[in-house]
């Protein structure tokens, strides 16, 4: 066999290589033209036009030679190969040109102007009826006048695939700008999420040291290192989120190390300034899809940080549920009154917002509001089977 030995990557890249080849406009149209010249050829010989092989040959060659510019120049291309189509029906006979000529049509109609195009079929239609008409009566014999109704439906068709490419492209470019808003509107939660908590952590604590620093000045600096902690932290993240951003090709993996795995620390860090926290986890730990992941740590950071902000003095549960077929977070707080987290998600409008985003996002559910008896709760539950991989 000729691919013996051959690797199959190999051929495979070959055929790729190939056929991209073959789909570069110049190639393509070289191949067209260099077709309906040996197709023109053959059949004016064939058919014994009584007309000199040699402006048989001169014709054909000229006609199908333009098309080389059929898209930079339809209307000249046109023009040259209707002329000689022209020719070839003062000659009486069976118009053997008349592919190029066809090609011509639709290449107007394909590439150029709309109007120009409909102007264009219509006066070719009436110049080939006329030039047939007046050889009928000079000569008392009527020639083929083969495509001399047929402008316009090529044309026609030369305009209807241009219509339904512009739809494509049209419907490509709407994808696009929507995934760039979504992108928008992710790294938008993302800044939120990387600033609100860990500002609102440092104020808290530089506000606790200033109060302390003249009668506890040992417990005044131990607060003010652990807000130089968190403002290191949340230089951290955010240059994981412009790593994100600049690394065009690298997949996004929902930035590694902000998941379940690390709600104790993010207690631990909210217990520190000031806001009890207890965190229970229940059922069998399984391993979640980085966005999954993500998105249940940002939920509990978001729903701890407005606590922080707008419930004073209150305390907080978190509460991580595996279960066969979903997985659950819960953040309660028992603050004084609604008035105070809800608030906090309203301000921005990525708080409550961006949560729903991202819950929706993971095929999930978000549920958000006053308790009952005092205080807030935020609860979200995405089912497992419907958890699509992370998006970018």
């Amino acid at each position: 066999m000729l691919f013996v030995g051959v690797p199959y990557s190999l051929i495979v890249k070959g055929l790729r290589a190939a056929w991209r080849a073959l789909h570069r406009p110049r190639v393509t149209d070289f191949l067209l033209a260099l077709f309906i010249w040996v197709f023109q050829a053959v059949f004016a010989f064939a058919i014994g036009v009584r007309v000199p092989p040699l402006l048989v040959m001169v014709l054909d060659t000229a006609a199908s030679t333009t098309l080389l510019w059929r898209r930079d120049r339809p209307f000249t291309v046109l023009a040259l190969t209707v002329a000689c189509h022209l020719v070839t029906v003062m000659t009486g006979q069976v118009t053997w040109v008349g592919g190029a000529a066809t090609c011509a049509l639709y290449s107007a109609g394909r590439y150029g102007a709309p109007r120009r195009a409909w102007i264009a079929a219509i006066a070719v239609d009436v110049t080939i009826a006329v030039d047939a008409q007046l050889l009928y009566l000079v000569r008392g014999e009527r020639p083929s006048v083969t495509g001399a109704l047929g402008a316009l439906v090529v044309v026609g068709l030369g305009q209807l695939l241009r219509f339904r490419r512009e739809l494509a492209d049209r419907a490509r470019t709407e994808l696009a700008e929507a995934a760039v808003r979504a992108e928008r509107r992710r790294i938008a939660r993302e800044l939120h999420d990387v600033v609100a908590h860990h500002i609102t952590t440092m104020n808290v604590l530089v506000g606790a040291a200033r109060t302390t620093m003249i009668s506890h000045p040992g417990q005044a600096q131990t607060t003010l290192l652990t807000a130089e902690r968190t403002g290191r932290e949340a230089m951290a993240e955010m240059r994981q989120l412009l790593h994100v951003l600049r690394a065009d090709d690298a997949p996004d993996t929902g930035f590694a190390g902000y998941g379940v795995a690390a709600l104790p620390t993010l207690a631990a860090r909210t217990r520190a300034v000031g806001l009890p926290v207890e965190l229970e986890v229940t059922g069998d730990p399984i391993e979640l899809s980085p966005a999954v992941d993500h998105t249940l740590y940002r939920i509990v950071q978001e729903a701890l940080t407005n606590t922080r902000k707008h419930a004073g003095g209150a305390r907080a549960s978190v509460r991580i549920a595996y279960e066969p077929a979903a997985v659950e977070v819960e953040v309660l707080d028992d603050g004084l009154g609604p008035g105070g987290m809800e608030s906090g998600f309203g301000e921005s409008g990525f708080g409550l917002g961006g949560m729903a985003e991202r819950v929706a996002t993971c095929g999930g559910r978000l549920r958000a509001g006053p308790r009952p008896g005092g205080g807030f709760e935020v609860r979200a539950r995405i089912p497992l089977a419907a958890v699509p991989e992370e998006k970018t």
